[in-house]
């Protein structure tokens, strides 16, 4: 049985990888090691925690000398590293708690592996899960392909940047096995409502203002948290070492364009009258160095592996908001942070 090590899966996108594993290899057992910050949690992998193939363990990357003692102790064949900091905004204002997690913690994954599988790599991999915010900002034209040149921003892309660059030195000095995938901006079920869609939707709920940055035309590619899910799946088993992968969802928005497309859809859901939800849209202040637009050329995975999207981003977003309303209990604990009494619960 192969033993695979995933980092951050009690998190949003985490969530997502670790069900699909834990669900579709039955022949592996999968280690969800996540640190239960405000962004992880528990009831978004309660469907699974049962099962025989699978174990939460509870501890932080930054702490080397447990990460070296789990290494040793399980003897993983593979890592998944999703485990970041990845709001700007909070980077904006605590730059060096995303050093530690995400340029320290990679490091110590890095060693604890390197030290773990010595020179014997055989049906080993580290797989790192990075951002297409690395790229910097695009002008009104072009893509970011797996060869543009790094010109990162803020301090948390700049900090995505530092692990991926370790990962490929890695890689490159030691020879360790190792893929980078750099995705867009992923939505969808379980997110923690800090990023724009499900903050839009619980400000809705709660009849809060919509707050859009700027003139609100900042653009973003869309990528359905689902469809990265089975991307990271199929990267892992057949993507080829020492490469890097792009993922995005091709699907280009506005900001202000999306907000409006959500409050539309929100208005019928609600049984709102149309224009209701526009009308708590709240121009705020700019954010520093941010970005004009991102967009990625997903044409080497979709050549190489044969992925692509599965869904539109409207067909996506129709089902992200359906997942919040049927599931409010879900967005009042993690706002109000009861989620933690669930881990309290079962593991304490």
């Amino acid at each position: 049985m192969k033993k695979i090590l995933l980092t951050g899966g009690a998190g949003f996108i985490g969530s997502h990888v670790v069900r699909r594993l834990v669900n579709n290899y039955p022949q592996y057992h999968i280690y969800n090691l996540d640190a239960l910050t405000y962004a992880g949690n528990l009831e978004n992998i309660k469907d699974i925690e049962q099962e025989p193939n699978y174990t939460f363990i509870k501890g932080d990357i930054v702490d080397a000398d447990f990460i070296n003692d789990l290494f040793q102790k399980h003897q993983f064949d593979g890592v998944i590293h999703l485990a970041a900091e990845s709001h700007v905004d909070r980077s904006i204002t605590d730059p060096l708690s995303f050093v530690k997690t995400n340029v320290i913690g990679t490091m110590n994954l890095l060693n604890a592996a390197k030290e773990s599988w010595k020179s014997d790599f055989e049906g080993k991999r580290f797989y790192h899960v990075s951002t297409d915010e690395v790229y910097g900002s695009l002008g009104a034209e072009g893509l970011f392909t797996e060869t543009t040149a790094y010109d990162p921003n803020s301090p948390y892309s700049a900090s995505k940047a530092a692990s991926d660059h370790f990962v490929r030195a890695y890689g490159e000095t030691y020879g360790l096995p190792y893929i980078i995938t750099n995705c867009s901006n992923n939505y969808g079920p379980n997110h923690f409502p800090e990023k724009l869609i499900p903050l839009l939707i619980n400000n809705i709920l709660s009849g809060k203002p919509l707050p859009v940055y700027g003139d609100g035309k900042y653009t973003r590619d869309w990528l359905f948290v689902k469809d990265h899910a089975i991307a990271i799946d199929l990267v892992f088993h057949e993507g080829k070492n020492h490469e890097t992968y792009n993922i995005g969802g091709f699907n280009e928005w506005q900001n202000i364009d999306l907000v409006r497309l959500l409050c539309q859809k929100m208005d019928a859901k609600l049984g709102k009258l149309a224009g209701s939800c526009e009308a708590l849209i709240t121009f705020v202040k700019d954010r520093p160095g941010h970005d004009l637009r991102y967009a990625i050329d997903a044409s080497k995975i979709n050549r190489e592996l044969g992925w692509s999207p599965s869904v539109t981003f409207e067909q996506g977003l129709e089902q992200t908001i359906d997942w919040y309303l049927d599931n409010k209990q879900w967005l009042e604990n993690v706002t109000s942070g009861n989620y933690q009494k669930y881990y309290e619960k079962q593991y304490q």
